[in-house]
């Protein structure tokens, strides 16, 4: 289970935890969150957000979103087609730190790679959100922020699944493509997008 040992070596520091979702599917934002957690108000349970069910994800969320300062970063599918996803992903979790109230001091980021122009001190963590509290509470954000896009998405573009599979290559999702085509909210970069449009 994480703690908070990261963020007591950094006593007296305001700390957000960054953390991404969304690097894997075929459709879709991808979506950073950054959360400074209270010290001295940390909600009970916080546990890297592919540990926990959907509706603990939900009753975190709300403890995260209505006790810490947070902030959600998206980059779109067309800047991941642009750029490409792991530079989306940084992109996403910059914003995401911008978007805090306050300025944190230090940044503690899920994964070995910390994010150009973040400019805050920062350190990766492999794993992170099973290491610190902030960034599993980050990573509970961001799942349930991004899940709620995809489930509104799939109302507009039934057939996908979207709801079920966020966007992610399940079996059914890749049928639906080959059945209904390509929709805008899918990653043209990736390779079954890309070689449902261009297989000619």
């Amino acid at each position: 289970m994480p703690d908070y040992a990261f963020e007591e070596a950094l006593a007296g520091q305001r700390v957000a935890g960054v953390d991404e979702v969304g690097r894997g599917p075929l459709a879709g934002p991808v979506t950073a969150a950054a959360v400074i957690l209270n010290a001295h108000d940390i909600p009970e349970g916080l546990n890297d957000s592919k540990q926990l069910g959907a509706g603990r994800r939900a009753v975190l969320y709300e403890e995260i979103t209505t006790r810490a300062d947070w902030a959600i970063g998206h980059a779109s599918v067309e800047e991941i087609d642009q750029i490409n996803i792991l530079q989306a992903s940084h992109l996403a979790m910059v914003r995401a730190v911008q978007g805090l109230r306050e300025r944190p001091d230090h940044v503690l980021v899920d994964g070995r790679m910390v994010p150009a122009g973040l400019n805050i001190l920062a350190q990766g963590i492999v794993k992170g959100d099973t290491k610190s509290l902030s960034i599993a509470a980050a990573s509970i954000v961001a799942k349930v922020t991004r899940d709620r896009i995809m489930v509104d998405l799939a109302q507009q573009h039934p057939g996908y699944g979207w709801e079920t599979n966020m966007g992610y290559p399940s079996k059914s999702h890749r049928e639906a493509l080959r059945n209904l085509g390509v929709t805008p909210h899918h990653r043209r970069s990736f390779r079954p997008v890309h070689k449902m449009l261009y297989q000619d």
